[in-house]
């Protein structure tokens, strides 16, 4: 912009970093209603035309405006979410562990912290990992940023890593349900990195269809909105299924991978009418299972012979 006008930034013109900290299928939502704004600006006067801004949109709503220079409302973005992926890989780390041992659930174990307000229940959900465009891109950059200039961020780092091991581990309790994939109909209900969008990019989902695939399983594939987009990936390797129903018909075992509705009102009887093997891994801990007793269900995070019916007192 100097070059072409011949101006200069921060005196001539004004410039201003403002990230976003939207959720992806519910920007409008955090447009209207978010939890701060950050502005990094060059120059005082360029921050104070954005707040203005600001204020004229928000009227008695404003949120509370953090207004600093470029460098740190650029960390402020990658913190964030880098942050937010830290909880996500804790979560699943604990819930490794909570499946060795008996009695343990990771739902309850997160929902414990969660509840202390200095650490809050968000991203506190173990399943299959992150994906999505933000969290894989923003660690991934944040990590080279601080490499270059000669530091590891070993938390991110493990952060990631935790992540990457997350759809093996899946895997591996998946191959001890029909004793091994070989030549076994595995369905897999839900494609979108998470419900209510049909993106796909760096979805766990995937993945794990994927690693299926080289385990020598048939895998068929139901997502409400992501089977065109699934098509580009996984071309033919896969059947896909237009209704839940026939993604479950002669299958061996059953993978929850992605928490849409749409799923939760999946029964017992439902595996048993449809499926050769009534089996179930629920990724995603949407089901209880106190309600499959009559299927055989593993779930991420949960310990043999837990039960789910803690009580709220």
């Amino acid at each position: 912009m100097e070059n072409e006008s011949g101006k200069v930034v921060g005196k001539d013109f004004g410039l201003c970093f403002n990230p976003e900290f939207l959720r992806e299928g519910k920007a409008v939502e955090d447009i209207l209603n978010p939890d701060r704004i950050v502005i990094g600006a060059v120059d005082q006067r360029s921050g104070m035309e954005l707040i203005e801004f600001y204020r004229d949109f928000y009227g008695d709503r404003m949120p509370p405006i953090i207004l600093t220079n470029p460098i740190n409302a650029g960390l402020i973005k990658y913190a964030n979410n880098a942050f937010l992926a830290m909880k996500v890989s804790f979560a699943n780390m604990f819930a490794r562990l909570c499946e060795m041992l008996p009695g343990a659930d990771v739902n309850v174990i997160m929902k414990g912290i969660g509840l202390d307000k200095r650490i809050g229940k968000a991203f506190l959900k173990a399943g299959l990992g992150w994906g999505g465009s933000c969290l894989p891109k923003d660690t991934c950059a944040i990590l080279v940023f601080a490499k270059n200039l000669g530091l590891d961020l070993k938390l991110v780092r493990a952060t990631t890593e935790v992540n990457e091991e997350q759809v093996d581990h899946a895997l591996s309790l998946a191959e001890k349900m029909p004793q091994g994939l070989e030549g076994k109909t595995v369905s897999v209900l839900g494609l979108a990195f998470k419900p209510g969008t049909d993106d796909i990019r760096e979805s766990r989902a995937i993945k794990l269809v994927e690693k299926l695939i080289e385990k020598g399983a048939r895998v068929k594939v139901h997502d409400p909105k992501a089977l065109d987009n699934a098509r580009k990936v996984l071309g033919d390797k896969v059947r896909y299924s237009t209704s839940i129903e026939e993604c479950l018909d002669d299958s061996d075992l059953c993978i929850l991978a992605t928490e849409w509705p749409e799923y939760k009102k999946i029964k017992p009887r439902d595996l048993r009418k449809f499926m050769r093997s009534p089996a179930m891994l629920d990724c995603r801990r949407l089901y209880n299972p106190e309600d499959f007793r009559e299927a055989k269900i593993m779930a991420i995070g949960l310990g043999q012979h837990s039960s789910l019916q803690e009580t709220d007192t």
